[in-house]
């Protein structure tokens, strides 16, 4: 495959920020990558309605394992509501309806039969805003492995070790697990519900807008875990901070009133952008 600039039919005609895109049909087949890597996870002509109102159209898009996916758009264009359509978040919001696939190695998860509560083990969610459960810190993250039955008592503190170190945060924590998960600061509290996410052993890690609500020192220690995290997990990150995605990405899916505009790797977003509209988001001219 070539490295050409992949689209859903967006015109390269439309260049004022302020235009809205034309409606033309996207791609059939997903979006992919233009390398050859295995996809974790695809949709195909996803649309979603929050009841009579559209947000997402059409979107066919594939998401590589083990790296990280970033999603850009200003805000309301569909970026976090086609994240939570991953695992099937949107479901517990009233009069919303999904038309169209999402694929998880190859099966629909809005097929018939399908395990929700499984899917959201195998397809873990980081929130925007730190969320830790007003209990221990050794609690907040045995929860998940409680509920699910996924370890023995005798199991349990080393299945918690095991992910507070891979969300870098057991030689801060190591001596006070069993004090409240609310005395961490905040950058702690994201990196606890990151472990919260990582104990059940997921697939796949959705991340919507993780540091948004973090100092400098605090973001760049979640930058550098998820770096460390994409050797082991497929990770898909909603930012609004587009030097972020340009750190911590392969590749970029650029989003605007709620289509998909342009998908490629993320320093060909980033460098030469095949669409005009994509450039004018990228440096700022509008978002």
């Amino acid at each position: 495959m070539t490295d050409a600039v992949m689209t859903t039919g967006v015109d390269t005609r439309v260049s004022p920020p302020q235009t809205a895109l034309p409606e033309r049909p996207p791609a059939e087949a997903p979006v992919s990558p233009p390398v050859a890597v295995r996809m974790r996870m695809e949709t195909r002509k996803l649309s979603f309605f929050y009841g009579k109102n559209q947000a997402l159209f059409e979107i066919s898009l594939s998401i590589p394992e083990k790296s990280v996916t970033a999603l850009i758009g200003p805000s309301g264009c569909g970026k976090s509501t086609f994240l939570r359509c991953l695992n099937r978040m949107n479901d517990i919001i009233v009069d919303t309806r999904v038309e169209g696939h999402v694929l998880l190695d190859g099966k629909d998860i809005y097929g018939p039969g399908t395990d929700v509560v499984d899917l959201r083990r195998r397809v873990g969610m980081v929130f925007q805003k730190s969320n830790p459960f007003p209990k221990s810190i050794f609690e907040n993250v045995a929860y998940g492995l409680k509920i699910n039955g996924l370890a023995t008592r005798g199991q349990m503190p080393e299945r918690v070790e095991q992910a507070l170190r891979g969300a870098a945060l057991w030689e801060e924590v190591k001596d006070r697990l069993h004090t409240s998960a609310l005395g961490l600061s905040g950058g702690q509290q994201q990196r606890l519900c990151i472990a919260r996410a990582l104990a059940v052993e997921p697939e796949v890690v959705l991340m919507d807008e993780p540091a948004s609500a973090l100092d400098p020192i605090a973001t760049q220690k979640i930058e550098e875990l998820i770096y460390e995290l994409k050797r082991n997990y497929t990770i898909a990150i909603v930012t609004h901070n587009m030097q972020q995605a340009a750190r911590v990405s392969e590749y970029t899916a650029f989003f605007m009133l709620g289509r998909l505009v342009e998908y490629d790797r993320t320093e060909k977003i980033f460098t030469n952008p095949g669409q005009k509209i994509t450039e004018d988001y990228i440096t700022g001219r509008f978002g």
